[in-house]
């Protein structure tokens, strides 16, 4: 049985919503047995990371308390050390929205990544998100779109595999991206933010596949 941990929520994304996306990401493979989930906040990572789970999934930005003290953080060295080292020794890594936002640019994490989150407008808007033909992780249906949160990063294409790219009223952009690192897997994925995304069909189809090729397992379709 392969054994995933998320790390989510954060203090404008939802942990109980978050876990019923995942859940029914996951679904097809808890159902029959193939992966056992748990689900933890930040400060439970490094523990947890020490037992060497399968996967690691996070869904949270490095700021703890934005909107009284940018600067208060929860990922020191010591922790983006031992999730490079994580990784590179055979682990895999899902960078899933908040979870590549606020990392030090210059930090082992975002070395990692092949890339961050810049920044999202205002306005929620629709956004939709398109496969890129011919890449592994693209292989999974035609375009989809809902009301989320356009996010803009930043993303060193030339060292990574772009799979999924974003547009909206508010322009274009990258939205997921995968490559190995070591002997590991990493993958990074835009969406989504609102329940209209985060449950969306469409939306847990293309992460089941993510799911898929980072644990190395056949793509299921929905529960």
């Amino acid at each position: 049985m392969k054994r995933v941990l998320a790390i989510v929520g954060d203090y404008y994304h939802d942990a109980a919503l978050a876990e019923q996306s995942l859940r029914k990401v996951m679904e097809p493979y808890i159902g029959n047995g193939r992966l056992e989930l748990t689900l933890a906040g930040r400060d439970r990572l490094p523990g947890l990371l020490a037992e060497q789970p399968d996967l690691v999934v996070l869904f949270a930005e490095n700021r703890t308390d934005p909107a009284t003290d940018e600067s208060k953080v929860w990922m020191t060295r010591d922790v983006e050390e031992n999730i490079e080292q994580y990784v590179a020794g055979g682990g895999a890594w899902l960078a899933w929205h908040s979870g590549m936002a606020s990392y030090p640019e210059d930090g082992p994490f975002v070395r990692m990544l092949k890339g961050r989150f810049l920044y999202h407008p205002a306005e929620h808007a629709v956004v939709t998100y398109t496969p890129v033909a011919g890449t592994a992780l693209g292989d999974f249906g035609g375009p989809f779109g809902f009301m989320d949160e356009h996010y803009f990063v930043e993303c060193r294409e030339e060292e990574t595999t772009v799979f999924l790219r974003s547009s909206s009223v508010h322009g274009e952009n990258i939205a997921g991206w995968f490559h190995p690192y070591g002997d590991g897997r990493v993958v990074c994925f835009a969406p989504a933010h609102l329940p209209d995304g985060l449950l969306h069909d469409d939306f847990a189809r293309a992460m089941r596949r993510l799911v898929a090729w980072c644990l190395e397992l056949e793509p299921q379709p929905a529960a």
